[in-house]
């Protein structure tokens, strides 16, 4: 990754306007930084939630809080605990989504 056109620059996140993104089931809440190449976001799932739509960006993906699960459309499953990433490149080949029974607090750079 090469982060371009991004001076230093201290973020505090409970500043940042929460806007909220409706799932395929429940919702999740995005704070976003963007600037240059790349977008930074903390994200809150609610429990239940199950994305719309299958992602074919890059992502490095941590979870803070809750579990999350990664599917892959070719059936692969992964839950994430706290204190566990993912990273996955920009690729249309392996499309992914996430879900999560009991919600999830995640911070992502894409």
């Amino acid at each position: 990754m090469k982060i371009q056109d991004v001076p230093f620059e201290v973020t505090d996140w409970n500043q940042l306007t929460l806007v909220e993104h409706a799932g395929d089931k429940g919702t999740s809440q995005w704070r976003t930084f963007d600037r240059g190449n790349i977008r930074v976001r903390m994200v809150e799932y609610s429990p239940g939630f199950y994305s719309d739509h299958w992602c074919n960006r890059g992502h490095v993906l941590l979870v803070l809080e809750g579990e999350l699960g990664i599917q892959f459309r070719d059936g692969r499953e992964f839950v994430l605990k706290p204190g566990t990433s993912f990273q996955v490149e920009d690729d249309e080949r392996n499309p992914h989504l996430t879900f999560t029974d009991k919600g999830a607090k995640v911070f992502i750079v894409d």
